[in-house]
């Protein structure tokens, strides 16, 4: 059943899109300069990938070093001529089926039938705005793909099958394609450090694991910040700041991060309702925002009382807190998207919190919202990337 799952998500992932938009192939084409041992690009990139950065004869990426070493084993077939172009269908069927795989994997702990397990498995990809976003295919939407599965790798070897020297790989996994999920990290060294009722522990044992869990994120931190140094000049410049025009869009005009861009962003995750039209399809996303709500009603039965694990759920809590902070004051809202798309790296702590109150709520409502959301979300994936009702 679990393969046939997996199977199954990876096949309505990978034709959902026909005509993904791989051509958007920033990290991929800055990994096959790596592997001819340049950090950039030599000849001019076409001009639709305006977010490259030019400086001294070369033209840099501003994504992170994890983004673009997640995809040199892509690069690489490319280079023995395997494939000619980025894969992004393939990519965003695998990291669907790989989500969905963990999210299954997940519910283990919680006592519920088999039937629910499943249920609960596709809420994550087929019941939010990720299904959309992510078969969308550029390398935005593949590298937030990556982060989110890294994030419930990271959470899958702390929690079910502990392993700190992997779940260390995917948390850097994750923080490498997303940078602020880095500012979860005491959430998830407090997991790490904790026994099974959550009470830290600290002892040599506990030694052993923070040296495994770190061994993966500092080498990465640190050759990160290598590799800024190497393109921008300092280790702490990401070069986003670079890109030719970008501090003189409008999102930006109090800077990249700034506590005025809190109110747009609040009201574009929580409260923007669908376009409506006085014809067929009457209902579409606006293409630039939308309440995460609307678009996954399950999001509701999060404010259910009781917890089975409570510490695990204040920790669900605690980041989703931190990550919508620094999403909220960041000046760019998403730009062409269903929904709120950078709100998807909470899916995850979401996930975990759905499972911890799912048996205080008759599962009747819990069944018809999930499976509204992946209604919803269907439409939303079908108008998006298969129709021309919305369009940038």
């Amino acid at each position: 059943m679990i393969c046939l799952l997996v199977i199954g998500a990876f096949a309505i992932a990978f034709s959902s899109n026909p005509s993904p938009s791989n051509y958007y192939d920033y990290t991929f084409r800055i990994a096959g300069a790596l592997l001819h041992g340049e950090l950039g690009l030599t000849d001019r990139p076409p001009d639709y990938l305006n977010e490259m950065v030019p400086s001294e004869g070369s033209y840099f990426s501003v994504f992170p070093l994890g983004s673009v070493l997640c995809m040199i084993p892509i690069a690489a077939l490319q280079h023995i001529g395997v494939i000619q172009d980025f894969p992004a269908r393939s990519i965003a069927a695998f990291l669907a089926s790989i989500i969905t795989l963990l999210s299954f994997l997940l519910t283990k702990p919680y006592g519920l039938p088999q039937w629910r397990r499943f249920l609960y498995c596709l809420a994550p990809f087929f019941g939010t705005c990720l299904w959309a976003n992510l078969t969308y295919g550029g390398a935005w939407q593949i590298a937030l793909g990556i982060a989110i599965a890294g994030e419930f790798g990271a959470l899958y070897f702390l929690l079910i099958k502990p392993s700190p020297l992997l779940a260390g790989c995917c948390f850097a996994i994750a923080f490498g394609n997303r940078t602020e999920i880095l500012l979860t990290a005491p959430v998830f060294y407090y997991l790490l450090l904790s026994g099974n009722g959550l009470i830290l522990k600290l002892n040599r044992e506990s030694l052993r694991k923070f040296l495994l869990f770190s061994l993966f994120p500092t080498l990465l931190g640190l050759t990160t910040l290598a590799y800024n140094a190497a393109r921008f000049h300092s280790p702490w410049d990401f070069g986003y700041a670079h890109i030719p025009g970008v501090l003189q869009e409008a999102w930006y005009r109090d800077g990249i991060f700034s506590i005025q861009s809190i109110p747009l962003n609040l009201y574009k995750m929580l409260f923007e309702p669908w376009k409506s039209l006085d014809h067929a399809p009457w209902l579409v996303p606006t293409g630039f925002g939308g309440s995460v709500f609307l678009f996954s009603p399950f999001l509701f039965l999060l404010f259910r009382k009781g917890a089975l694990y409570p510490d695990l759920s204040t920790c669900s809590w605690i980041s989703i807190c931190i990550l919508t902070f620094l999403l909220w004051i960041h000046g760019n809202y998403g730009g062409w998207q269903v929904s709120y798309r950078y709100a998807t790296i909470l899916i995850p702590w979401v996930f975990l919190i759905l499972l911890g109150n799912s048996k205080t709520e008759r599962v009747s409502w819990e069944a018809t919202l999930i499976i509204v959301s992946m209604i919803i979300n269907g439409y939303a994936t079908w108008l998006f990337c298969r129709t021309n009702w919305m369009t940038p």
